[in-house]
């Protein structure tokens, strides 16, 4: 007999940086994000006799398909979750967002229900501070969210612009180093002074007149420079909770070292550890891989090459062969 599954590929994100911190402008936080095209928290689910997850992240995932299945009203309907991959947890990447949001979706998908990736993220406790991860379930490319409102909905999506599928993202990554989260992150937060109406100015005119133009007409240099600037700023006021401007040292010198070598747009990708830079081609990226190549290997690190990802969630239903009688 056959059954359906549902295939759910939900992207990683950079988060290139805050506009307001402070909320001085009443709406907290706002920030500019990216899609990634790698990696992704990749998982199926079916209907199944009880509900089970594998992995590392099992426990969280049936968490969350227990609160959408009330959400839903779903009953008594168990389901089996399979992950062929998850985004590295607390790097900075959204892993945490992702996660959840592609529970919801398969749920939704299978049970032939319409996505709801903002209500969800509201629902299952992501968006408190960034509206990207939940933006990135619809639609991929470059994104500006407005900050945080009065509401328990994750803030609006105010731009959004495809990332040119030429262009890459080196991925500076550390396996041995985790970035702030859960109650460790809202006692940084709570430990920063507060951050300089004059700075949020300054960044917000960064995205709107220089990041963002210069991303429509594909100007690495540009797009590079606003960001790497936006970055510092961010960088330099979270420094006294992480340490610096990078949350791993080894991580901030093998950046250090592809800002010598012409990448653009060096940064952090939110508490870290995960360092980024941008290269206007795939030849040009490999050659900046090479360079630091001893360096990444010596410090224990991981650098990946990828694209960005100018589509939402992958979803993909299909029938499923199995015995009868077997889960």
């Amino acid at each position: 007999m056959t059954e359906d599954v549902v295939s759910v590929s939900a992207p990683a994100r950079l988060h290139l940086g805050f506009l307001d911190p402070g909320g001085r402008s009443g709406r907290r936080f706002g920030g500019i994000g990216l899609a990634l095209a790698e990696p992704a928290t990749r998982l199926s689910i079916r209907r199944a006799p009880e509900d089970r997850a594998d992995g590392a992240e099992a426990g969280r995932a049936l968490a969350h398909l227990n609160a959408m299945r009330r959400h839903l009203g779903l009953g008594d309907r168990r389901y089996a979750l399979t992950f062929s991959e998850t985004i590295p947890p607390h790097a900075g990447l959204g892993s945490g967002t992702q996660l959840a949001l592609a529970v919801a979706t398969g749920l939704r998908a299978i049970e032939g229900l319409a996505p709801d990736p903002a209500g969800d993220a509201a629902l299952l406790g992501r968006g408190n501070r960034s509206g990207l991860g939940a933006a990135f379930v619809s639609a991929g490319g470059v994104a500006v969210d407005g900050g945080k409102g009065p509401t328990d909905v994750p803030p609006p999506i105010i731009a959004r612009l495809p990332f040119p599928d030429e262009w890459r993202v080196l991925l500076v990554l550390d396996p041995r180093t985790e970035g702030f989260h859960g109650e460790d992150e809202l006692k940084a937060f709570a430990s920063l002074p507060a951050f300089a109406e004059i700075d949020t100015a300054l960044i917000c005119r960064l995205v709107l007149l220089e990041a963002l133009p210069a991303l429509a007409e594909a100007d690495i240099a540009g797009f590079g420079a606003a960001i790497a600037t936006i970055q510092q700023m961010v960088g330099s006021h979270f420094a006294p909770a992480q340490g610096g401007i990078f949350t791993s040292p080894a991580v901030a010198r093998v950046c250090a070292m592809l800002a010598a070598e012409g990448a653009h747009g060096i940064g952090q990708s939110s508490w870290g550890p995960t360092g980024f830079a941008f290269a206007p081609s795939q030849e040009e990226a490999d050659r900046l891989s090479r360079t630091v190549a001893e360096a990444v290997a010596e410090a224990g690190l991981t650098l990946r090459v990828v694209a960005g990802r100018n589509a939402g969630s992958r979803i993909e239903r299909s029938p499923l062969r199995r015995i009868a009688g077997t889960g």
